[in-house]
This record gives C-alpha cells, sequence and structure tokens, in this order.
C-alpha cells in the first residue's frame, strides 16, 4: 500500500510539473481513500507536500521572471491569517464534513479547469501591480482562499489565480508563478494551525513530498508532447469522479437518518478507511 501511496505522489506531482497547479487538491484523498489515514491528519499531512511542491514551482517561474513578489506578499499575508484561523475553526469540524466540503470545492475547480480548456487564453494585463481602488476587493478574496486551504487542506491556485488576474491586473503567467508562492506561505500558516490537532508522520511526509517534487520535474519535461486542453478536460472529469464518489461515502453529513446514533459518518464500508466522529446531524442528536 506504501508502493501505491508513493506512485501516487509521483501522480500529483507529474499533474503539477504538467498543468502548473491543481493536482495537490487529490493529494488528501489520495491519503484518507487509499492510505487508511483520519480525514483531519490527512488535510494536515497534505499542507506540507502542497507548500513544498509549490515553492518548487515558484521557483521555476521565478527564473522566469513570473512571480511579483510584491503582489504575492500582499495577497499572501492577508491569505494565511485566513488559513490560521480555517485550521482553527476545523477543530470544531467532523472531519466527514471537511471531506464533503473538499469534494465540493473538488467539483468547482472541474467546472472551472473544463471550462478554462474550452477558451482561449485570456488576453494578458500590460500590468502586474495591483491597483488601489482593488484592495477592497482583495481582502475578502484573499481571506476566503485562505480559509478554504486552512479547512480542506488545497492549495486554492483554481482561485488565486483568477483573482491575481481580475484584481491584481497580472498577465497570466505572472499570474500563476505568483500563484504558487501565495499557496506556499498560505499552506504553511495554515499547518502551524494544525500542529496541536494531529500527530503528523514525518518520516512519510517528507518521503511522499520528495516523490512529488521528482514527479514534477517529469511532467515539466512531458509538458512539451501533451495537450494542455485535453489534460485539462481529462484531469476535470477526474475531479468530478473523485468529487462525486466523496460527496456520496460522506451523504450522512447533508442527510437525516432515523438511526443517526448507529450510522457511521465519513467514509463508507468496503473501502479500509478510519472512522470518523460525530457528524453534524449526529452531534445536534445527543444534544437533543
Amino acid at each position: 500500500m506504501v508502493v501505491i501511496g508513493y506512485a501516487l505522489a509521483a501522480l500529483v506531482g507529474m499533474s503539477l510539473g504538467l498543468m502548473g497547479g491543481g493536482g495537490s487538491i487529490l493529494t488528501v484523498p489520495i491519503f484518507v481513500y487509499v492510505l487508511g489515514y483520519e480525514a483531519k491528519l490527512a488535510i494536515a499531512m497534505s499542507l506540507p507536500v502542497i507548500g513544498v511542491t509549490s515553492l518548487v514551482g515558484a521557483a521555476s517561474h521565478w527564473r522566469s521572471g513570473n512571480v511579483n513578489i510584491r503582489t504575492a506578499v500582499m495577497f499572501a499575508l492577508i491569505a494565511m491569517v485566513g488559513s490560521y484561523g480555517g485550521a482553527q475553526l476545523a477543530r470544531l469540524l467532523d472531519g466527514a464534513v471537511q471531506l464533503a466540503l473538499l469534494a465540493a470545492i473538488m467539483l468547482l475547480a472541474a467546472a472551472m479547469m473544463y471550462r478554462s480548456a474550452q477558451r482561449s487564453s485570456p488576453a494578458a494585463h500590460a500590468v502586474g501591480t495591483v491597483q488601489p481602488m482593488r484592495i477592497a476587493l482583495l481582502v475578502p478574496v484573499a481571506l476566503a482562499v485562505g480559509v478554504v486551504t486552512g479547512v480542506v487542506g488545497i492549495g486554492g491556485g483554481f482561485l488565486v489565480v483568477p483573482a491575481l488576474v481580475l484584481l491584481a491586473r497580472a498577465p497570466m503567467k505572472q499570474a500563476v508563478g505568483t500563484s504558487l508562492l501565495v499557496i506556499a506561505l498560505n499552506s504553511a500558516a495554515a499547518f502551524v494551525g494544525y500542529l496541536g490537532q494531529v500527530q503528523v508522520p514525518w518520516a512519510f511526509v517528507c518521503a511522499f513530498t520528495g516523490v512529488a517534487v521528482v514527479g514534477i520535474l517529469g511532467g515539466s519535461y512531458l509538458v512539451r508532447f501533451v495537450s494542455q486542453r485535453m489534460l485539462k478536460q481529462g484531469f476535470a472529469l477526474l475531479l468530478i469522479v473523485m468529487g462525486s464518489f466523496m460527496l456520496y461515502q460522506n451523504r450522512g453529513v447533508f442527510t437525516v437518518h432515523a438511526n443517526a446514533q448507529h450510522t457511521k459518518p465519513g467514509i463508507r464500508n468496503p473501502l479500509p478507511t478510519p472512522h470518523v466522529t460525530l457528524t453534524f446531524m449526529e452531534m445536534h442528536h445527543h444534544v437533543a
């Protein structure tokens, strides 16, 4: 099973190298549904993976001049507040709720990715700096991105890139490179918020991250041979399948069962995954 985990780590890294982002959204499902980690621990474990791989990608873009440090710091400082707060909010949420939220976000990301694959690249803006009148919009967007990272353990690049293009007036290539630095900083803040909640298996996380970085290098080499449109469409379909499966597995979060106290929330058989505590509905039942 560990060998399969490392193979999937290479796949995550390769997808990052091929598409410049997005692949890390699969990290939590891999940890939970393949390797059997409890939801909260899986989310915490995903954050170092996302942070390091994003930093590797950002370094590559920086060498090409596609990282706006000023914009990245401005966005990240706000987002880091949200990500740390999101990690603290996660203390109040059942693991099944977090997985269901992640599944919904995966479906949203799939729709946005599929739509972007159907149209031509947006026109690049000439200026890559934040306009003063847009800072009021930047703050809530950055906070929202941070909260998403803290609660469900994803980088949120599919939200950061459009925000940088629309609010920071960044060219698309610069937005992608800058977003990777934002994600790296954001993930670090979220991880700090989880440190008191879980015991992280550092040896495995470091090994998984290392394999993912190797996968990035492989993906960066293969990108010249692969159609970006077909790649995005295929990945979007994969996210739809994964997101739908996760919503089904955690459907108890959204429905009231007559035998709620006997229902196992989160992941349902036959997959060998860990039992998660109480759903919102069960907590209401016990309080009542």
